[in-house]
């Protein structure tokens, strides 16, 4: 008896040690990968040689920008909001066999111009219509991510002759000029927590502070979420001058930390405020598009609480097509708000419908 025993807790013992490696090996490689995402975006720029370069405009202002060479014609790419230019690196490939790409890093973001007085739509807007005559110099069509989107609308409306067309992606129209505002996503995850870290002691790093505050994280991990924050001060004290990794987290979570330290917090003071739109209303903006269009739609989402949890929901986006004369409506089939990276098939398929 003691005999078949002592095997019985020998093969636990086995089967016990076996999963705790299988957990350590599992974890290791959880890890690896969520601090590892960046390398299938590095990857893709070197398969398209993608150059980064930049432009200074006759008024001073820097615009970083990458671009993919060929002979096809000229497509500029604009990020959302906390994103550089390398945002788009893994659709570059499929995309650049059939356009010439730019993408531009926008003011306070990236290497561009960080300056507060140039934080608004239409400066940012009007020196890209500059960049699009001077030096990409020819027919373009210009696609756009959620504020970036935004920005798109406002060259293909009065960006002049050059403009062939524009991909609106997921643009948080008529809420970022004060519609709803006050119960959406966006303002209560990150422009509200922006605006009270600006005016606090900032004792700690901003990725700490909105990991401790973010919108998200009282929804879904609120409990943890004290520690988690506690663990990116620690990474950034420990790695001054480097991107806050959380290895536990998926990347889809904390892919916003990657580029903060190219991020003006100030950029997003004026979405706080409302301020960026500078006097212009999206309805006077799209209704001035004369050029074809396409809008990427997430699918609407709504939290019990109430909180619009998406960018526009259906009602806007369809109040915002009928503004624009020539105007194709194309809706994801999930709330995911970044169109091109998670449903990328619909955002090149958008694009190549823009072919001239």
């Amino acid at each position: 008896m003691k005999k078949i025993m002592k095997k019985v807790l020998k093969v636990i013992g086995i089967t016990v040690l076996s999963l705790i490696v299988l957990a350590i090996i599992g974890l290791t490689i959880y890890g690896y990968i969520n601090t590892h995402w960046y390398d299938k975006y590095e990857k893709a720029l070197k398969k398209v040689n993608a150059e980064e370069k930049q432009v200074t405009l006759p008024n001073g202002n820097v615009i970083n920008y990458g671009e993919v060479k060929n002979d096809k014609p000229a497509l500029l790419l604009i990020h959302g909001q906390g994103g550089i230019w390398e945002d788009y690196a893994t659709v570059m490939p499929e995309l650049s066999e059939n356009w010439h790409i730019f993408a531009i890093d926008v003011y306070g973001h990236g290497e561009s111009s960080h300056d507060g007085k140039l934080y608004y739509l239409d400066v940012n807007g009007d020196d890209l219509i500059w960049f699009i005559d001077n030096v990409i110099g020819g027919p373009t069509v210009v696609s756009g991510h959620s504020n970036g989107a935004i920005t798109a609308a406002y060259i293909a409306a009065y960006g002049g002759e050059n403009i062939a067309g524009a991909i609106l992606e997921d643009p948080p129209v008529f809420s970022t000029q004060g519609e709803n505002w006050e119960n959406s996503f966006a303002y209560l995850d990150s422009f509200k927590n922006m605006h009270e870290y600006r005016l606090s002691d900032q004792s700690e790093c901003w990725e700490s502070y909105y990991l401790r505050h973010c919108y998200w994280g009282e929804l879904f991990m609120k409990d943890a979420m004290p520690k988690i924050a506690d663990y990116a001060q620690e990474y950034h004290d420990k790695h001054p001058g480097e991107p806050v990794q959380i290895w536990f987290l998926p990347s889809s979570i904390w892919y916003t930390l990657q580029f903060q330290m190219e991020y003006d917090l100030a950029y997003g003071e004026n979405f706080y405020n409302l301020s960026w739109n500078n006097g212009y209303t999206h309805e006077q903006i799209l209704s001035d598009i004369d050029v074809p269009c396409v809008y990427l739609h997430a699918k609407e989402s709504v939290a019990e609480s109430g909180v619009y949890l998406c960018a526009a929901t259906r009602e806007q986006a369809e109040r915002a097509v009928s503004y624009i004369k020539d105007c194709r409506l194309v809706e994801t089939d999930t709330s995911d708000h970044t169109i091109h990276s998670v449903h990328s098939e619909v955002f090149i398929d958008a694009v190549n419908s823009l072919l001239p």
